[in-house]
């Protein structure tokens, strides 16, 4: 007897893409070897012309007939690198990103064409703990259209994820956690409940761990998708600082006087921690400055600057307590649009 997870699977799996990111490299024609402490080091010794070569790519699933295709920000977050789409071994289409959010991991693309098969968004809100739910998407970059079946195994989780190529943490907030496989290239596919419709987002996983699964509720994305749609892209306000989000143990290393707040600094040399004519410069904030509370809510470890920016609108007013050379001052700020 069949299970309904077939009939699922025949309405899913033709909307779940698979995104391949290539990048013009050079191709390594020949070596040469030096010794080092007993072994031999390889180095390119003569290059080949560039040639489009595979660097990565993750899953996607398309949302519309006219081709929008919703997927992770990490799967698509080399801004130097072409990406196509594949839906079926014959049907492979250049992939435009409209644009990304880092702060919740999620990229809106579009290909060209139409009478796309695509997939409903569910409402993740109704998600209840131990529903069953599937995780589509093609791990690895080989095994297309592969399903796993598991149940929702907690709401509003929070993580620090990272995409392993880099040192850069994102956190995120409000996951969904499940205990159906999510495997390396799966970041990007659904996650569909019982009718077939999405109900998230496939994201991240936990290393060392078996079953383990995360996935960013769709519920997030549907505005953002229906602002791209319109606008063509995501609109978000911006304070306009890089910083570091101060905690005790931070604190007591460097000697700050406050153990909590954001501490506005540069991350290397030649840059600056303030951008010119942002909000923040706009409002005279400075390197070295603390932003303690954006209309009098702390920020914190738990309470990001980013995720309390967030929560405005462009051409909104804050209010900014600022820990200055021991002192405390108020600046208020006009929250601009990102660019």
């Amino acid at each position: 007897m069949k299970t309904p997870i077939v009939s699922i699977a025949k309405k899913v799996c033709p909307a779940v893409i698979t995104i391949v990111a290539s990048r013009d490299l050079p191709e390594i024609e020949e070596f040469y070897f030096l010794p080092f402490k007993g072994e031999k080091i390889a180095f390119p010794k003569k290059l080949k012309e560039n040639q489009k070569t595979k660097i990565g790519g993750g899953s996607g699933f398309i949302v519309s007939k006219d081709g929008y295709i919703l997927t992770c920000n990490h799967v698509v977050e080399d801004k130097e690198a072409d990406f196509t789409v594949i839906i079926g071994p014959d049907q492979k289409f250049q992939a435009k990103v409209l644009d990304k959010d880092p702060l919740i991991d999620m990229a809106i693309l579009k290909i060209e064409g139409s009478n796309f098969p695509y997939l409903n968004l569910g409402d993740s809100d109704k998600l209840e703990l131990g529903e069953s739910v599937l995780a589509v998407g093609n791990p690895l970059g080989e095994f297309e259209d592969t399903l796993s079946c598991g149940i929702v195994s907690g709401l509003s989780r929070k993580i620090n994820a990272s995409n392993g190529f880099s040192s850069d943490i994102t956190p995120l907030r409000g996951l969904i956690q499940t205990d159906a496989a999510i495997n390396p290239g799966n970041s990007g596919g659904p996650l569909v409940n019982m009718k077939g419709e999405v109900v998230g987002i496939n994201t991240a996983m936990i290393m060392g761990a078996e079953n383990i699964g995360f996935a960013l509720p769709i519920n997030y994305i549907k505005e953002v998708l229906k602002e791209v749609r319109k606008e063509g892209k995501i609109k978000r306000p911006y304070l306009g600082v890089k910083y570091i989000i101060l905690n005790k143990e931070i604190s007591k290393t460097n000697k700050i006087e406050v153990d909590y707040g954001a501490l506005i600094v540069r991350e290397m040399f030649g840059e600056s921690a303030v951008a010119k004519n942002s909000s923040a410069d706009l409002a005279g904030l400075k390197e070295y400055d603390i932003i303690l509370e954006i209309n009098e809510e702390k920020i914190t470890q738990d309470n990001s600057l980013a995720d309390m920016v967030a929560k405005y609108k462009i051409g909104d007013g804050i209010v900014l307590k600022i820990l200055r050379e021991g002192k405390e001052i108020q600046l208020e700020a006009q929250l601009k649009e990102r660019k």
